[in-house]
């Protein structure tokens, strides 16, 4: 199982490329001679990096859902747009397609922020205007989230 750690801030380039910040390289060098997915995140004006292996396991299962439903394809089609297929190059940068730049906001200065097998990848000041409106509530928001998880015993 892919778990990535830790918010990193950096630069998208006027042709679209992001340098990969240092720590977040080296979560990423086991799977660095593979292809990654990026896509738009359903929930946020960000995007989403997956490891090929993950976005697998999630697309196998969207791919159950029943083509003869309306809202299925409704689903699928909007979750699937804009993905694109891409690498590490040879000095650690991922080349953002414009239309993903243009959805998630990201003009120059931007943050990856891990969070359990994905990484968001957004724009600086969306990113920390989006994590000061959760933390507004984040008390709320914890109690109703994790009521029901059974905790580790020791």
């Amino acid at each position: 199982m892919v778990e990535f750690t830790g918010s990193h801030d950096c630069t998208v380039d006027s042709k679209g490329r992001i340098i990969v910040p240092a720590p977040l390289k080296r979560q990423l060098l086991p799977f660095a001679d593979k292809k990654f997915i990026i896509k738009r995140k359903t929930s946020s004006p960000c995007l989403e990096l997956y490891v090929m292996e993950e976005w697998n396991k999630l697309r196998l299962m969207l791919n159950k859902l029943n083509p003869f439903v309306k809202k299925h394809n409704d689903f699928k089609r909007a979750f699937f747009a804009g993905i694109k297929e891409v690498e590490l190059d040879s000095t650690g940068r991922i080349l953002l397609a414009k239309d993903l730049l243009a959805y998630s906001g990201i003009s120059k200065d931007v943050t990856m922020a891990s969070i359990g097998n994905i990484i968001e990848i957004w724009d600086k000041a969306a990113y920390e205007n989006d994590l000061a409106n959760t933390n507004s509530n984040f008390g709320e928001l914890a109690e109703e989230v994790m009521k029901d998880v059974e905790l580790p015993q020791d």
